[in-house]
């Protein structure tokens, strides 16, 4: 999902990419790293903040167990 960046009277159309939208609520973004860093959750709080959503999921798909790739990331409105 392409996400829109609004600034003052500008908008860049397809600023972000956003993996997947669940009910126009929940935001998941698809990793395959070593291990989740900052920087992802930086990156889903962007997505979270911008479009105001309050909760996101980072998975990691490079984990022997999926729950250990999983992580919460809430946006503190």
């Amino acid at each position: 999902m392409q996400v829109p960046v609004k600034y003052k009277n500008s908008v860049v159309p397809n600023a972000y990419r956003l993996d997947l939208l669940v009910e126009n609520e929940l935001a998941l973004e698809l990793k395959s790293v070593q291990k989740l860093e900052a920087i992802h959750t930086a990156q889903m709080l962007t997505y979270l903040k911008i479009n105001n959503f309050r909760l996101g999921l980072l998975l990691n798909f490079n984990v022997e167990i999926m729950r250990n790739g999983i992580k919460r990331v809430v946006n503190k409105l």
